[in-house]
């Protein structure tokens, strides 16, 4: 079975990041412009500090908040789980799975290098995971 590292995902990626500064509506009129499912917040240096998904959006509106007075920086997902690009396709969806999120930046030595989400898996990585979950849970 293939299991691609997560240089091969990222390549060609250009990730879409935002400073924290930025408004939730200006944050989602760029996911919705770019079919995108999440956006990387940066810091004043350009570094990583969270990340802002459609579950962020949700969580804010439930809450009453106004997404265009509401900026990423509180609405955002703060030191969100990383991993650098040699890692393998299944352990970004091992890290996703355990951790419950469908999203996770790729980082390099504190830069941003991409962000992979579950689809951007093929179906036998995602077999291959159901394959290793059922193993795990018929010997507990």
């Amino acid at each position: 079975m293939t299991n691609r590292r997560m240089d091969e995902i990222i390549r060609h990626q250009h990730p879409v990041t935002m400073p924290a500064t930025t408004s939730v509506r200006d944050a989602c009129e760029e996911m919705h412009n770019r079919k995108i499912g999440a956006v990387l917040v940066t810091d004043a240096k350009g570094a990583l500090a969270g990340i802002f998904t459609g579950r962020d959006l949700v969580r804010i509106v439930t809450a009453g908040k106004d997404p265009g007075a509401t900026t990423l920086r509180s609405a955002m997902t703060k030191d969100p789980h990383t991993m650098p690009p040699g890692r393998t396709a299944i352990d970004a969806l091992r890290v996703m799975r355990d951790g419950g999120f469908r999203h996770i930046p790729v980082v390099d030595e504190g830069k941003i290098v991409g962000v992979v989400s579950r689809g951007d898996f093929r179906g036998l990585e995602h077999d291959r995971l159901d394959v290793e979950t059922g193993y795990w849970e018929t010997i507990r």
